[in-house]
């Protein structure tokens, strides 16, 4: 059994992202954890009766993010969000803490019962808006081994959106280094920015540099390219296109899920 199937159920799962509203600390925090709360289970809960197979947790509405290390604040606020998702939903659930604070999200997932994590930088040094960002394979790793949480699985992105690696080299030898050398359980291929598709060439590419390692799609995909993008991939992240006008910051549209689900399952 390959190891998406192995957490997901299914073949070329699809995750929905369920984007936090900003959380304690962050400058637009609005005092009510209970109305965090409840957007979140809103949104999961329409993911999953719409027909995703998971779901991944994100502090979206934090911006400007940290670069690396959060507060204890927004760890607290994430875990127990993911606590309330845990009780309420069936599928599975991973953890993203932006901009890259991976030991934050594995202890999160962790503790919660998420079966994955999103780490936006594991390997090679990347210029963002938040500045300079190192590589994490060297702590995570080690972090999820002291824990023994060897069943939360490293989804790492490449040349992740809204950032440009410092060193000018192919995104093949990007993949094949977070794979092989930086130990990512799986892979995630963006566009250039939330929202915006990776081209599918890009997405070729790199599964056929790593062809032993899942590779999702974590940008962009919506009802009209799902079929393009699950024959070359392994699988999709999706978020603004199952949004009410397709805006990131809105509520899920259980529609659209529904429709990218029927979409998805032509070729699934």
């Amino acid at each position: 059994m390959n190891l998406l199937k192995e957490i997901f159920g299914v073949e070329k799962p699809l995750i929905g992202v369920v984007h936090l509203l900003p959380l304690p600390g962050s400058p637009r925090w609005n005092y009510s954890m209970e109305k965090v709360v409840e957007r979140a289970l809103r949104d999961a809960e329409a993911y999953e009766k719409g027909g995703l197979d998971g779901v991944i947790i994100e502090n979206y509405g934090d911006a400007p993010y940290y670069p690396d290390k959060v507060d204890p604040a927004t760890v607290a606020a994430v875990t127990y969000v993911a606590a309330h998702i845990a009780k309420k939903i069936d599928i599975p659930f991973g953890v993203n803490i932006l901009r890259n604070d991976a030991e934050a999200a594995l202890a999160v997932a962790y503790v919660t019962g998420g079966r994955f994590i999103r780490v936006n930088v594991l390997t090679e040094p990347m210029a963002t808006d938040q500045g300079i960002i190192q590589g994490k394979a060297h702590t995570i790793l080690r972090y999820r081994k002291l824990l023994g949480a060897s069943q939360v699985k490293i989804f790492a992105d490449i040349h992740v959106k809204h950032a440009y690696p410092l060193m000018k080299r192919p995104i093949t030898e990007s993949a094949k280094d977070t794979a092989y050398r930086g130990l990512a359980d799986a892979l995630i291929v963006t566009g250039r920015e939330t929202g915006s598709p990776p081209s599918p060439t890009k997405v070729e590419k790199v599964k056929k540099a790593v062809p032993h390692t899942p590779v999702l799609v974590g940008s962009g995909v919506n009802e009209n390219n799902i079929t393009q993008y699950l024959q070359i991939c392994d699988g999709a992240i999706i978020g603004t296109s199952l949004k009410i006008d397709n805006k990131t910051e809105n509520p899920v549209d259980f529609r659209k899920v529904k429709k990218l689900v029927k979409k998805a399952n032509q070729i699934r």
